[in-house]
């Protein structure tokens, strides 16, 4: 054999060896394509959850306004009842008008608090949510990461270990939808 046929043989082992790593790289590519997905899933999640967090916290400030101003209404109706008055028909006009807001308030106020707790209730499903796309970006991450370990040893035990992250990561991401 020349020398010129050995070193053609080289190469096209060598060019072979190359063939074998594509699955590995376009695994890696689909990866990179899932982290960014799922990071950006994660972000907005976390984004839902600060903004109905600040609902919740309007609402429950929307509550203490109301239960301030029928505390108050309250505290003026015992008034009324204790002090003498000049004018027996105004007391009890005033009387009757913060009796009515008071049954108007304490409807308000039961609506009120629980739309917060709506808010809150949903607030907790979007932090666990987002704690999904977290942890699932993470999973796809060390995916990544060992998956490429791969190209440089040319071992495809550390491919098919990165894919089993990888579906960890994608599990993750799908019990993150199922949570509602």
């Amino acid at each position: 054999m020349e020398a010129d046929e050995a070193q053609e043989l080289e190469e096209h082992a060598e060019h072979g060896s190359h063939e074998g790593m594509r699955p590995v790289a376009f695994t890696m590519a689909v990866l990179a394509v899932l982290v960014a997905i799922t990071t950006v899933l994660g972000h907005r999640t976390h984004t839902e959850a600060i903004l109905t967090q600040n609902r919740a916290t309007d609402q429950w400030n929307f509550y203490q306004a109301h239960k301030i101003r029928a505390n108050d209404t309250e505290l003026m109706t015992d008034l009324l009842g204790v002090v003498t008055v000049t004018d027996p028909k105004a007391a009890a006009k005033l009387a009757k008008s913060y009796a009515d807001h008071q049954a108007k308030w304490a409807q308000e106020l039961d609506e009120a608090e629980k739309q917060a707790h709506e808010f809150e209730a949903d607030v907790s499903r979007a932090e666990a949510r987002a704690n999904r796309f977290d942890l699932a970006e993470a999973l796809l991450e060390i995916g990544l990461v060992i998956t490429s370990v791969t190209l440089l040893t040319r071992s495809r035990i550390y491919w098919y270990l990165g894919i089993v992250f990888s579906l960890a990561g994608i599990a993750s991401v799908a019990s993150a939808y199922l949570l509602r």
